[in-house]
């Protein structure tokens, strides 16, 4: 397999769910392009939105394993680890550490793929439960903060300030554990955060720098943000690790990818991701 060919297999793809609206029939017929198994978590939202994001963020990996891998639909498996994290099953070695990480809040699904080095990705929504007040909300989170992003979170000004800078934080955090494929157990008080302005973000875990990782911060809208985690695959949990099939990658290899500056994402819409199956 050319390395040309596997740069292509990188993808960042965003989906605005308030700019579909399906009738029924539509809906249906967007539904019925997933395998069976699939559907059931989508039938069981009763809130039009939450079954929009439930289906979409289904459909991506599969629209995307399509058109980037070239894998007809109906041939598509895809599983997931026992901490939940879906990957494509293969036996084909040439796909090699191909992985992808989907993610949804408020309007946006979007998803992430590489194919040599881990990715996760995270979207978030700035906005507080309107039943809790503000110092409630932030307070409830402050288990999961070290000391130092804590005291950057509270000593950023507004209360708007804060909650964003609360969430940039909590993104970042959430992209790396999904790209390890941890479980919801992973304790997040083990990553710290540093940045000079938001760039330059380097990662510190168990009070360690790790210079394995690489970490982007995008504003979607006002309202959004999403973070994209890009690192070492040796670095996985181990049910994920069996889920790879090349995990030892030379160092410059690794370093150039992560050095490789991110673009931002490509807005699809949800037709555009139902033609990829035909």
């Amino acid at each position: 397999m050319m390395e040309e060919e596997e740069e292509t297999w990188a993808r960042r793809w965003l989906v605005d769910i308030t700019r579909w609206r399906p009738s029924p029939a539509q809906f249906d017929a967007a539904t019925a392009l997933l395998p069976p198994h699939e559907r059931p978590a989508i039938a069981r939202f009763v809130e039009e939105d939450d079954r929009k994001r439930a289906l979409v963020s289904r459909l991506l990996p599969y629209s995307l394993v399509h058109q980037v891998l070239g894998i007809p639909f109906h041939q598509i498996t895809i599983r997931r680890t026992d901490e939940g994290k879906p990957y494509l099953q293969t036996e084909i070695a040439t796909f090699r550490n191909f992985n992808f990480n989907a993610s949804h809040q408020g309007r946006y699904v979007g998803i992430a793929s590489e194919p040599v080095c881990l990715v996760g990705l995270d979207i978030v929504s700035i906005s507080k439960p309107p039943e809790e007040t503000f110092n409630d909300f932030i307070n409830n989170f402050s288990s999961y903060l070290t000391e130092h992003e804590w005291n950057c979170i509270v000593h950023a000004g507004s209360t708007n300030k804060v909650l964003t800078e609360f969430y940039r934080y909590w993104c970042l955090k959430e992209a790396y554990v999904k790209a390890i494929g941890a479980g919801v157990g992973f304790g997040l008080h083990r990553l710290e955060f540093r940045h000079v302005d938001w760039t330059n973000i380097s990662i510190c875990i168990d009070g360690k720098e790790s210079r394995r990782w690489k970490f982007w911060l995008f504003k979607l809208d006002e309202m959004h943000l999403a973070s994209i985690a890009k690192g070492y695959p040796e670095d996985v949990v181990n049910s994920y690790k069996k889920t790879l099939s090349n995990l030892i990658i030379e160092e410059e290899q690794l370093h150039a990818i992560l050095e490789t500056p991110e673009g931002g994402f490509l807005l699809r819409t949800v037709e555009q991701l139902s033609r990829l199956h035909h």
